[in-house]
């Protein structure tokens, strides 16, 4: 059997046998991890968007190095590829914060004494 019709047969199966359950609900676990607090005007927009398709964790798995531009391409990929909801105008602000935050922008930590 052909794999797209052993997929179409799997799929009507299942279907046909939960439907008489009615809504199948799924509960996420809590959100434990948060964006890094700034002033940036990126900052809350992150907030807004980033937050609505993925977890604080997707950022932070990110390569440390990425630069504006890197970052910037990623919130596209996300808005274009997988149709995130993402505003043309509150792209730039989301990258200059990732970039300053995350990235290769981000201020060195202090020297310990």
């Amino acid at each position: 059997m052909k794999p797209l019709r052993l997929f179409s047969l799997v799929t009507l199966t299942a279907a046909a046998v939960l439907a008489p359950l009615g809504a199948i609900e799924i509960t996420l676990p809590a959100e434990t991890d948060r964006l890094i607090e700034s002033p940036l005007p990126g900052y809350a927009l992150a907030t807004t968007y980033c937050y609505t398709c993925h977890s604080t964790d997707y950022v932070r798995v990110q390569p440390p190095g990425m630069n504006r531009a890197a970052w910037r391409a990623s919130v596209v990929k996300m808005q274009k590829t997988f149709g995130a909801p993402i505003p043309d105008d509150v792209i730039d602000p989301i990258a200059e914060y990732l970039a300053r935050t995350y990235g290769a922008e981000r201020a060195a930590a202090p020297a310990k004494k």
